[in-house]
Formats: C-alpha cells, structure tokens, sequence
C-alpha cells in the first residue's frame, strides 16, 4: 500500500512539475513586448520601469520617419505589438486595416489626456483605433555661436550666405508643411497650384542645404558642423549641456508651422495585445508622463503631467496656436508623393 501510495506521489509531483513547466513557458511566451518607434522618444528608466514593474521584456526598434514606418509595416514587417505613428499615418493604417480597434475600458487612464490634445485628433475623433502620445511641432534650431544674426522666417533658406550650414527634415509632409506656411497656404492644401508653388521654394532652399536629413542634424547643429536646422527641438536640446542651452535657439518661423500629435497604436497582428494595453495605460500616468516631458522638454498631454515635471519645456501647448495638424488627406497623396520624388531626385 505505501509503495502505491510513493508511486501516486512522485506521478503527482511529475505532473504538477511538467504543469509548471508549460504555465512558465506559456508565461515566457507573454513576457515580451516588442515596440516600433521614433527614436529618442522615451527615457531609458521609464521602459525599465515598466520591465520591472510587469515582469517582462521590452524589445525597442526605431524608424526615422513615419514613411520608413509604414512601408515596413505595410510590407509585412510584423512581429510589433505597439507602433507610434503620427496623427496622418493613423488615418492610413487604419485604412490599410493594420490596427487594432481598441477598447478603451482597458486604458483606464485615457481620462487624464488634455482635451485641448484630444480635440486635435481629427483622425480618429472618437479615438477607436489610437491614443494620443505627445503633440508638439517642429522648427528651427540655431546654434548662435556661428549665427548671430538672422530672421525667425522659413526665408533663412534663401540665404546663400548660409550655403552649405543648413539642413531640412528628411520627411515629406514636414518640409511641404513648412513651404505650404511660409507661402501663406494650408499644410494640408490639395490645390495642385500650391502644391506646385511649394515644390518651387523647396527646390530653391534645395540650393542651400547641405541635405534633407532626419537622423544627424540633431548632433550635426550641436557640434557646429549645421547652422540651421529643420527639426525637432527636445532631439537637439537633449544632447546640449546645460550650461550651453543658451548657445541654441529654437523657434517656430513667424509664418507658422506644423502640428503634430504621435500616437500608440496596438497593429492587429500584435502577439501580445493584453501587455500592450498595460503599457499604454502606464504612460498616460502623470507621473510618468512628466518623465517623458522631462526627457523630450516638450509639454504634456497629460493633465496632472505638471504636478511632477521638474524640468520647464521649451515651449508650452499654447504656444502652437499658429500652427497647423498634418492631416490625412487620402488619395490627394499621390499630388505630394510626385513632387517629392522630383525633388529629391
């Protein structure tokens, strides 16, 4: 009888060892959330954060322009769980039918985004498909140890004095957003007319440009090998000492400029959904929401963000009202994609 009763004990403890085995291996298989997104864009302790706190593991890619994205995506470039793009490549993703429509009961703190912030998503108005991650705009830095004296106009790219210290983004929407103002017209405009007359004043800042660049001109402008550059403010000032912030300028040209809102997207193919939905609720905390402000000096979308930020942004949300969102404008596209290519052939 005790012989039987030993060999019901280790068959029961060979099968609750062969149990947790597959729970662990079931649980390996969750543990890991892969992310697709712009680079520099979220603090190092945050991403470590969250590892910690949902015991899993963060595999990180980066793209330097929504286009890169969404090609890679569109083209089959599976495997993310979370991707973050921009406000008009939302429209198209969804179109493509890449996203996951979300459900909003799992991201419960979705009520502390700024409807300021959440009115701009002309997008996707009822938030179905995206959850806004920062808004903010692009513009012009300059590094004053070399300029000293210029206009806050996009017509710095008309000076030939400049020939050669000078770059442009690498992103088609942006730089047409940024002729489109300087010319008095809607980034978003589907006229051909303007659209012609925008690829004209690109051709002619083409002239004075060292390149249309998206991945150096940060550390480029820094370092002095750039004057002027096209860009996004939090990726220069990051890498500026402190002490030496006040050797930069960035500003918004007086003509205006673009708007942007970048957002977390769950695609449909995402192999873990439930973690992705944990990750986008824990950066709409405040506290960790006014980490990323930190990091990037650019305002929050969060509300309460500004109770725990210790870092001042080097420009505030009200700041933007003569800027304008980069929105989808469907087929119209195919108007702009023409004239890029002439452009940077």
């Amino acid at each position: 009888m005790k012989a039987l009763k030993r060999v019901f004990e280790l068959v029961l403890v060979g099968v609750l060892f062969l149990l947790l085995i597959t729970l662990l291996g079931s649980c390996n298989k969750q543990s890991t959330l892969r992310i697709y997104n712009w680079a520099d864009y979220i603090p190092e302790e945050v991403i470590e954060q969250f590892e910690k706190e949902y015991n899993c593991k963060i595999i990180y890619d980066t793209y330097a322009s929504n286009e890169e994205m969404f090609a890679k995506i569109k083209a089959g470039g599976t495997g993310y769980d979370i991707v973050f793009p921009s406000g008009d490549h939302v429209k198209m993703m969804i179109n493509e039918g890449l996203l996951e429509k979300l459900d909003l009961n799992k991201v419960p703190n979705f009520k502390n985004i700024d409807p300021l912030v959440l009115a701009k998503t002309t997008y996707d108005p009822n938030h179905e498909y995206s959850v806004p991650y920062m808004m903010g705009t692009t513009g012009l830095i300059v590094n004053k140890k070399y300029l000293k004296d210029y206009e806050k106009s996009w017509s710095i790219y008309e000076r030939s004095d400049l020939k050669g210290k000078m770059t442009l983004l690498d992103d088609m929407r942006e730089v047409f957003g940024a002729a489109l103002k300087y010319l008095g017209y809607s980034v978003n405009t589907t006229n051909p007319d303007e659209i012609e007359k925008a690829k004209q004043v690109i051709l002619k800042w083409k002239e004075n440009i060292v390149k249309f660049d998206a991945t150096t001109y940060a550390q480029g402008v820094v370092n002095g090998e750039f004057w002027v550059v096209h860009g996004y403010p939090e990726n220069v000032f990051q890498l500026i000492p402190e002490e030496e912030r006040e050797n930069f300028e960035f500003f918004v040209p007086k003509e205006g400029g673009t708007l942007w809102i970048d957002n977390m997207v769950i695609l449909k193919d995402a192999k873990n959904k439930e973690l992705a939905y944990k990750f986008i609720d824990f950066i709409l905390r405040p506290e960790i929401a006014a980490k990323i402000s930190d990091y990037l000096m650019i305002p929050s979308p969060i509300t309460d963000a500004a109770k725990y930020q210790e870092v001042e942004p080097l420009y505030t949300l009200n700041q933007l009202e003569n800027c304008e969102i980069i929105d989808y404008i469907g087929e119209y596209i195919d108007l702009y994609n023409k004239a890029w290519e002439e452009i940077i052939k």
